[in-house]
């Protein structure tokens, strides 16, 4: 399987009287235009996926929405694995049932999406994975989503996805 892992893009400030949920909180117009070409650019390099799964959190989901506007990507699923609280344990467990995917994205959040690459790649939360809001990277894996089972291929920022991708048709 090949494993999209994608960082929401950039969203609202903190701010508890607008979103006293912060799971609630929303990307801002600018993180969805800065998004909408950095999508293209994943979706160029990734011209289709089997499953788009995304945390159940706003940021996350618009992200994922943005993604699901692609040619040939499907519409996200809410995969609760990535939301809070999560340990990438159970993240990497949950992941499995996608075991027979050739391709699968997934959407979320620091720390738990930083958290499950780590694991992924090392073990551990000792490796320290920074992915930019609104960047990706690829993870490959020849057999189950298993602790030190997965070999890094890229990591790119969103300016880089965004530099992928075809020129907008007028």
């Amino acid at each position: 399987m090949e494993l999209y892992v994608v960082r929401h893009a950039v969203a609202f400030k903190r701010d508890e009287e607008r979103w006293p949920d912060d799971g609630e909180r929303p990307l801002t117009p600018e993180g969805k235009d800065e998004f909408r070409k950095a999508a293209r650019g994943l979706g160029h390099l990734v011209p289709s996926v089997d499953a788009l799964l995304s945390s159940p959190l706003e940021r996350a989901w618009q992200t994922a929405e943005i993604l699901a506007g692609l040619e040939s990507w499907p519409d996200p699923k809410a995969f609760p694995a990535l939301g809070p609280g999560v340990s990438p344990e159970e993240a990497a467990i949950a992941l499995e049932d996608y075991a027979e995917a050739g391709a699968v994205t997934v959407v979320g959040h620091r720390p738990g999406l930083h958290e499950l690459v780590s694991h992924l790649l090392a073990g551990d939360a000792e490796v320290d994975v920074r992915i930019k809001k609104g960047g990706a990277l690829r993870l490959s894996f020849h057999g189950p989503t298993r602790a030190r089972t997965a070999a890094l291929r890229w990591l790119l920022t969103p300016a880089l996805l965004g530099s992928c991708a075809a020129p907008e048709r007028s």
